[in-house]
C-alpha cells in the first residue's frame, strides 16, 4: 500500500527535554495504525508536529507521498489531517452544527453559511453513521456525542488522515464499540486512522500496525499479527509488567468474624432531575478486601460513590463508618468523613481531584489543609506542606518532581498519582475510588494496583468503582454488581467471569 505518512529523523525538544529524538513513522493509507507508550513517551508530541502544533527541531515529513511544510493547523488541515485531541476542542455554548461551521463559515451572512454546512453533516452522517443531534448545544451532548461530533468536524473539512488521541479515555464500554465500529467503516472507506491509545486490547482489535515508543524513540514496529499484549507492554516499559491478578491472590471468601469498616443500609436517591438513582442499596466492607463495583456507565455506580463520601445526601438509609452513624438530614459530610479515615479518589480527577491553576503542591493537600502538620492556629504552614508533597512525589513517583509545576502541566497518569498519594498519605482505613486508570499507562497501571493492594494488605477497604472489567477482575476480592440503581449480584472473585458479570450488568439472572 502507498504511505499515507512518512516521517523521518524528527527531532522535538523542549529545552533539556528530547521529547522526539530522531523518529521515523511510516503509515499506510487506509489503514489504522497504532501508537503505543507511556506518558511521556513522545507519541503526542510526534503527532502534534504532524498537525502542526509544534515545528520539529529538525526532520522532513511526507504526506501521501509528497514533502510537506507543516507549520500550523492550518497546513495540516489543508493537506488532508485531522486531529481529535484527548480533551475536546469544543465550544459549549454554542450547537453541534456551530462548532462544525466555526472557522470555516462559507459566507460572511452567517444564515446563508448554515445550509451548506447541515447538508455537508447530514451526507457524512449518512455515509459514516456519525449521528450527531446537530442543534443540541454542546454542554448538553453526551460524551460520546461530542466525539463523533470531533470527527465529523475534521471529516467536514477534508481530512483523510485522522489522529485520534486517547479517544477511548473517556468512553463507556459501548460506546467505545460504537466508536470501533465507526473507525472500521472509515478505513474501509479509505480514511487512514492513527490512534493513540494506553489501552493495548483496543490496539490488538482495531489496528492493522503498531508503533511503539519509549524514551522518545521508536523502539518497535510491528505488523498486530505478530504482536501480542504482553510483548507489546513489555517493550512499552522495558521490562514485563504485571496487570493481571496474582497467582496466589485471594478467592475473596471473607472470615465471618470481621467487623465491617464501612455498612451502608437501604440507601436510596433521587437526582435533582427527579430520577431514581439508588434503590435500596446496602453492602459492607471488610478488613482487608478490596470490593468490585461493576456495571454499565450510568447505573448508579457515580451517585453511590457520591453518598458514601458525603458529596451527596440519600432520601433515605444509614451510613456506619468509623464507628458512628449517619442518617438523613444529618448525613456525613466530606471534612467529617476524612476525620473518621475515608478517604475518596473521584472519577473525574480533573474537575473534581484538583485545581489545574494549584502548584501539585497545592493540590496535594486539598481537603488535608486543616489537619495539624499542615496549620498552626489560623496559619498554612507552608514549608511542612511542600516538604510533605516532595516525599509523597517520590514515595509516589510522580514525574516531573516539581512540587511547584501547575497541576495542568502533569500528564494524566501522574495527575492520578498525586491524588492517590494525596489521599493514601493520610493513611486511610477506607477508600473509596472511581475510575482509577482512566486515562493511565501500562505502567502507572502497575503502580496504582500495587497501591490499592498494598492498602488491602495492611488492614484496609476499598471499593473500587471501574467501567474495565478487566480491572474488576484483576484487583477485586469481592464482585457487586449494579443494574439500574440496585445491586443485581454480589460474588466472590473466585465465582466471577466475565460472561457472568455481563449477564448481571444487563439485568438478567447470571
Amino acid at each position: 500500500m502507498p504511505l499515507a505518512v512518512q516521517m523521518r529523523g524528527i527531532c522535538k525538544r523542549f529545552g533539556a527535554v528530547a521529547a522526539n529524538a530522531d523518529v521515523n513513522l511510516a503509515v499506510r493509507a487506509g489503514t489504522v495504525h497504532g501508537i503505543v507508550g507511556e506518558n511521556g513517551a513522545g507519541k503526542s508530541t510526534l503527532m502534534s508536529v504532524l498537525y502542526g502544533f509544534y515545528p520539529a527541531d529538525s526532520g522532513t515529513v511526507a504526506v501521501f507521498g509528497k514533502e510537506a511544510q507543516i507549520h500550523h493547523a492550518n497546513d495540516a488541515i489543508a493537506l488532508g489531517i485531522g486531529m481529535v485531541h484527548q480533551h475536546f476542542m469544543l465550544v459549549d455554548t454554542l450547537s453541534a452544527l456551530d462548532n462544525v461551521m466555526l472557522g470555516a463559515e462559507s459566507h460572511w451572512l452567517l444564515e446563508k453559511a448554515v445550509a451548506p454546512v447541515r447538508a455537508g453533516l447530514e451526507s457524512l452522517m449518512q455515509s459514516t453513521g456519525l449521528r450527531v443531534p446537530l442543534d443540541t448545544r454542546v454542554a448538553d451532548l453526551a460524551v460520546g456525542d461530542r466525539q463523533r461530533l470531533e470527527i465529523l468536524k475534521a471529516l467536514y473539512r477534508g481530512a483523510r488522515i485522522l489522529i485520534l488521541d486517547e479517544p477511548t479515555a473517556v468512553l463507556t464500554p459501548q460506546e467505545t464499540l460504537q466508536l470501533f465500529d465507526v473507525l472500521r467503516q472509515l478505513r474501509a472507506q479509505g480514511t487512514t486512522v492513527i490512534l493513540i491509545t494506553h489501552k493495548l486490547k483496543e490496539v490488538m482489535a482495531l489496528c492493522d500496525q503498531v508503533t511503539v515508543m519509549r524514551g522518545g524513540r521508536v523502539v518497535e514496529e510491528v505488523p498486530i499479527a505478530q504482536a501480542s499484549v504482553e510483548g507489546l507492554a513489555q517493550a512499552m516499559v522495558g521490562r514485563k509488567v504485571q496487570l493481571g491478578r496474582p497467582v496466589d491472590a485471594p478467592s475473596g471468601e471473607r472470615p465471618s468474624t470481621q467487623n465491617a469498616l464501612l455498612q451502608a443500609r437501604a440507601l436510596r436517591l433521587h437526582d435533582a432531575m427527579g430520577v431514581l438513582r439508588l434503590q435500596h442499596i446496602e453492602l459492607d466492607l471488610f478488613p482487608g478486601e478490596i470490593v468490585g463495583v461493576a456495571g454499565v456507565a450510568g447505573n448508579g455506580q457515580s451517585e453511590l460513590l457520591d453518598v458514601l463520601c458525603g458529596l451527596r445526601k440519600p432520601d433515605s438509609g444509614s451510613l456506619a463508618v468509623g464507628g458512628q452513624q449517619f442518617a438523613p438530614p444529618g448525613w456525613l459530610d466530606p471534612h467529617r468523613a476524612r476525620a473518621l479515615g475515608l478517604a475518596h479518589v473521584p472519577e473525574d480527577r480533573r474537575a473534581r481531584a484538583l485545581v489545574m491553576d494549584f502548584a501539585a503542591w497545592e493540590s496535594a493537600v486539598l481537603g488535608y489543609e486543616h489537619t495539624a502538620q499542615n496549620c498552626q492556629g489560623p496559619w498554612l504552614r507552608r514549608r511542612a506542606m511542600q516538604a510533605a508533597t516532595a516525599a509523597l512525589m517520590e514515595q509516589f513517583d510522580v514525574r516531573p518532581r516539581n512540587m511547584r509545576l501547575k497541576s495542568s502541566k502533569f500528564s494524566g497518569g501522574n495527575q492520578q498519582k498525586l491524588v492517590l498519594a494525596r489521599e493514601l498519605g493520610e493513611a486511610p482505613s477506607v477508600l473509596l475510588v472511581g475510575q482509577p486508570t482512566r486515562g493511565v499507562d501500562i505502567g502507572a497501571i502497575e503502580f496504582i494496583y500495587a497501591q490499592l493492594r498494598a492498602l488491602r494488605d495492611a488492614g484496609g477497604a476499598v471499593l473500587l468503582v471501574s467501567s474495565e472489567l478487566d480491572e474488576i477482575l484483576a484487583l477485586s476480592d469481592r464482585v457487586l454488581v449494579v443494574n439500574q440503581g440496585r445491586i443485581t449480584g454480589a460474588l466472590p472473585i473466585g465465582e466471577c467471569t466475565e460472561a457472568r458479570l455481563g449477564l448481571l450488568m444487563a439485568g438478567s439472572a447470571a
